[in-house]
């Protein structure tokens, strides 16, 4: 079995960083470097011209995403040093023989991407037919966010064309190696290289992955599993990143410090300290829900204490979120349990039972509904709707990814200006 060729892709916009991120995955064992559209939309040929430079013993893979003008974006390519250049495979017939035509006058490769391609082991076969070298099962980011899967795309092609075929997606070491086992030639890694902290052992971990590669049977994980594994692994303000700056509660904090909540809502909707219902709550939720209650934003009057903390936490409980007051707060820290509240007073009302469980309410500015998704640690407290929570998961976690390379190199001795272009990237009015 020819060994398969493992092509890093820089989805960045800084030249620069671009170069600093190649170096080290070609450190890594890393065979082409696949110069990413978004760095192509940003630095244009430059960037594909530098990096030939730079690396002259690496292919370089041009990323153009070609849609049309087939023969003028495969010769700019080339000229400015890639042997591949990637072309859209849903793009006309005719754009991808003049591309084809023009890559074959110059030199260089076709691979096709089959990205949003609705019949794609037909199409496949076409434009192989067509004269393209290289046939690319790529899933993108976005459709990735909401469960699509390269490697299901992958099984799909094994067998159906005679070129070689690469794979791209959300692949890491696991799933590269699964992906040559399954038939792949080339596997194409952009994130779990690029934005980890240590590029040259990130890609080493997917080198020697697909150099030996094996499917290891996995559990099959409900999508409530993986979304709290997922939450559980990034921050609030993690995933308020990932929901445009949406989601976060206003004005409640964390009373026991730093301690965290992730789990389904049970909403409770009570009044002037009731605290019949967020009590009787307590026996409808499930372990890992988190209560979130609304005491029509009173401060002067509590519906939670240390009572019902102890029974929420022996009902193993989440967490709590009180649009209001919370007492016993000595008591609750001791306990160390996520209570998150706008504030304490000692007065608590009377169990009256006013209000309602599982119902729609606004809690801290934020509408919730029984069964949305609570991310709460020492940041704040973020909403997340229930038919999203999957994606924002996954966003979240990419949102993650890049603060790590960040961090990285702010360690290194850059500021946050220099590493985000700032000057460059500011809104221009």
């Amino acid at each position: 079995m020819p060994k398969p060729t493992l092509q890093v892709a820089l989805d960045l916009l800084d030249l620069d960083r671009a170069i600093e991120i190649a170096t080290e995955a070609v450190q890594g064992g890393a065979d082409w470097i696949e110069v990413g559209t978004p760095l192509i939309k940003s630095e244009g040929m430059r960037a594909v011209r530098t990096l030939r430079e730079r690396f002259p013993d690496h292919e370089i893979v041009a990323d153009m995403k070609i849609a049309d003008t087939g023969a003028i974006e495969v010769e700019m390519a080339a000229k400015s040093g890639a042997g591949i250049v990637c072309i859209l495979a849903d793009a006309d017939d005719a754009v991808i023989a003049e591309a084809v035509r023009s890559a074959r006058k110059y030199g260089v490769r076709l691979m096709a991407d089959l990205i949003n391609v609705s019949d794609p082991v037909s199409r496949a076969s076409e434009v192989a037919g067509l004269g393209v070298d290289y046939i690319n099962a790529h899933v993108g980011i976005d459709q990735q966010m909401i469960g699509r899967s390269s490697l299901d795309l992958l099984h799909r092609l094994t067998g159906e064309v005679n070129v070689p075929i690469a794979v791209a997606g959300g692949l890491n070491a696991e799933t590269a190696s699964a992906a040559v086992a399954a038939g792949a030639s080339i596997v194409i890694v952009g994130s779990n290289i690029v934005k980890a902290a240590d590029v040259t052992a990130a890609t080493r971990r997917v080198r020697e992955a697909i150099d030996r590669p094996e499917v290891r049977p996995r559990e099959k994980e409900s999508p409530d599993t993986v979304i709290r594994r997922l939450l559980e692994g990034v921050s609030a303000p993690n995933v308020t990143d990932a929901m445009h700056r949406k989601g976060a509660m206003a004005g409640v904090v964390s009373i026991c410090g730093r301690v965290r909540a992730v789990g389904p809502a049970v909403t409770v909707r009570t009044v002037s300290g009731d605290w019949a219902k967020p009590v009787e709550a307590i026996d409808i939720a499930r372990p890992g829900d988190v209560l979130v209650i609304s005491n029509d934003g009173r401060k002067d009057i509590s519906p939670w204490g240390e009572l019902a903390t102890h029974s929420a936490k022996n009902r193993s409980l989440a967490g709590i979120v009180i649009d209001g007051a919370v007492r016993d707060v000595d008591d609750i820290r001791e306990m160390g349990f996520p209570v998150f509240a706008t504030a304490t007073v000692p007065n608590a009302g009377e169990p009256v039972g006013l209000g309602e469980i599982n119902t729609e309410i606004l809690c801290c500015g934020q509408e919730v509904r029984p069964g949305d998704w609570i991310i709460a640690d020492e940041s704040g407290v973020v909403v997340v709707p229930r038919e999203r929570a999957y994606e924002i998961a996954r966003r979240a976690m990419e949102v993650r990814k890049t603060e790590e390379r960040i961090r990285e190199e702010i360690r290194r001795g850059r500021t946050l200006s220099e590493v985000s272009e700032l000057l460059k990237w500011e809104k221009r009015r």
